[in-house]
């Protein structure tokens, strides 16, 4: 069996986030970057089935620039057995990176994809649902719970909803992504690292993979969020309810 997990580079949820001065981007001066936190649950959870069932491989992926070696590179750290960069310079909007991701699933020909939900930086939670869309196979997003039944031909997820745990059952293969409370990753290990340095790193140009893509979308300005008012203190129950009234109008 084979797993593939996309990962991606993202700033560290810790680093604070500044917009250049004339909204363009984001200011990347002095920012760490790390794995997508929902990708890194992706990847536990393919490394938990591996330590389950024993004969199964652990492929990561990414797209981008030399870059996000360094993320590969932990993702091998962690487990997996090898890393592929699909190696663009482009900023390539959702839709395009399924369409990238959807050619390395043709070639890798995995027994399903475990990704994360969403990406910390964008929040677009749209690419797991494209690429369902562009194969053509089943999809079970926001997945807490997963468990491969039926000789590992489908896997039962159970999502977290508002009037509690919807359990959905769907062939292999299929796209899975991860939602928070799936498990919590391990950290990465001396020992791991070192074994990292010999697992297989694997470059690829978007025209080895036959694909050509265009992002449809541009980002035309970034705002920082509208800085919250410094909270104040009542004396009485009347006052707090005369201010939830007549000033934040909530009631």
């Amino acid at each position: 069996m084979k797993i593939l997990v996309p990962l991606k580079r993202v700033p560290d949820p810790d680093t604070r986030i500044r917009i250049k001065a004339d909204g363009s981007a984001v200011d990347l001066d002095g920012v760490k970057f790390t794995v997508n936190p929902f990708d890194s649950i992706a990847l536990e959870e393919a490394l938990r089935i591996k330590e389950k069932l024993g004969d199964v491989e652990v492929v990561v992926a990414t797209v981008g620039g030399d870059e996000c070696v360094e993320q590969l590179r932990v993702g091998l750290a962690m487990g997996a057995d090898r890393a592929l960069l699909v190696k663009t310079t482009e900023c390539l909007d959702s839709l395009a990176i399924a369409k990238v991701l959807a050619a390395v699933y043709r070639r890798e020909q995995p027994a399903f994809v475990l990704m994360g939900k969403q990406a910390i930086d964008d929040d677009s939670n749209q690419v797991g649902q494209m690429l369902s869309a562009l194969l053509g196979i089943g999809q079970a997003t926001f997945v807490s719970r997963l468990e491969l039944i039926e000789n590992n031909s489908r896997a039962r997820c159970g999502r977290e909803t508002d009037g509690g745990i919807e359990t959905i059952t769907v062939k292999l293969p299929s796209i899975i992504s991860s939602d928070l409370r799936l498990n919590e990753p391990r950290y990465v290990s001396l020992p791991g690292i070192m074994k990292a340095r010999k697992k297989p790193l694997e470059e690829t140009a978007l025209a080895g993979l036959g694909v050509a893509v265009a992002s449809r979308t541009r980002v035309l300005k970034l705002e920082p969020p509208a800085r919250r008012k410094a909270g104040v203190r009542v004396k009485t129950s009347d006052e707090l309810l005369d201010k939830l009234q007549h000033e934040a109008k909530v009631i």
